[in-house]
């Protein structure tokens, strides 16, 4: 899994490329310590490039919420594949995060 990290403002956006499971789920975990240790105002994360995503997937991303509430940074979940916002929708978690359409949008979420 590969793992870009862009800073904008006082937002860091961060986009995997490729499927979230166990084999990459611990290095998307790191990553997003390694975001947070600034405190950004928002941490974005861009799942465009994402078409798969496991449990342990979206228990790293409920992790990094808790990291997120703990230091007052807002988490939004951009630009969901259909098969990885069902999965949110299955657990209902699509209304504990706060997921939005695209980039533009997360940026004043």
């Amino acid at each position: 899994m590969e793992i870009s990290l862009e800073k904008r403002d006082d937002d860091v956006i961060l986009s995997p490329l490729g499927d979230v499971d166990l084999s990459s789920s611990r290095e998307l975990q790191q990553t997003v310590k390694r975001a947070m240790e600034d405190k950004p105002q928002r941490l974005i994360v861009n799942l465009t490039d994402v078409p798969y995503m496991d449990s342990s997937g979206v228990a790293t991303l409920v992790e990094a919420m808790q990291i997120a509430r703990k230091q007052s940074t807002r988490l939004v979940l951009c630009c969901m594949q259909s098969k990885v916002r069902s999965i949110f929708e299955i657990a209902r978690l699509d209304r504990v995060f706060t997921i939005v359409d695209d980039l533009e949008s997360a940026s004043t979420a």
